[in-house]
């Protein structure tokens, strides 16, 4: 695979995760609304996935996107970060009184390719799909390096997300898939 090259300049990313804030306060205060028009960037306006991941005291908080993109970019994160914030089934909806200490981290995904090969996936470097039937289950590339796996624990993990036994991905009726992501 070769490496997923997209370097958002300083001011793209404060951009980014001043959205997420403006999105998520702007629906606690009851307005819904449209998400301000990006600065000229060519960036901002390519359609590429994108995950919005929420954490207070560094415990997560919520985390939702979208894997390929389906308009601009300031716009799919402006819908993940109130995704995230209220809509993710694994948590309460945030409140007003959460907001002061708010982790934001966003994610811009690459193209997402079918996995040739197991034993070439990167701990750091790749994210995981594991599809198998109607169950799906992704990892962001951040998440074994947070929690110190390595490779086949990774693999195991992000079956186990998808509901299945943890070597499903050995399974030949198991497709994998695998992207890169811009963290910040």
């Amino acid at each position: 695979m070769e490496r997923f090259s997209l370097s958002p300049t300083d001011a793209e990313k404060k951009f980014l995760k001043d959205l997420v804030l403006l999105s998520v306060s702007s629906r606690l205060s009851g307005r819904e609304g449209e998400p301000p028009a990006p600065p000229e960037s060519e960036l901002l306006r390519r359609e590429l996935g994108a995950f919005v991941t929420l954490k207070r005291q560094s415990q997560l908080r919520g985390c939702i996107g979208n894997i390929v993109g389906q308009g601009p970019l300031y716009r799919t994160v402006w819908t993940m970060a109130r995704a995230a914030a209220f809509e993710d089934p694994r948590f309460a909806p945030l409140g007003a009184d959460e907001l002061a200490d708010l982790e934001i981290e966003v994610s811009v995904l690459g193209p997402v390719l079918p996995c040739p090969n197991p034993e070439q996936v990167e701990v750091g470097r790749h994210g995981l799909i594991v599809r198998q039937g109607q169950r799906q289950g992704l990892l962001l590339p951040q998440v074994p390096v947070e929690w110190g796996w390595d490779r086949e624990q990774f693999l195991a993990q992000t079956c186990r997300k998808a509901g299945l036994p943890a070597t499903a991905w050995r399974n030949a009726s198991t497709q994998l898939f695998w992207f890169e992501a811009v963290v910040f």
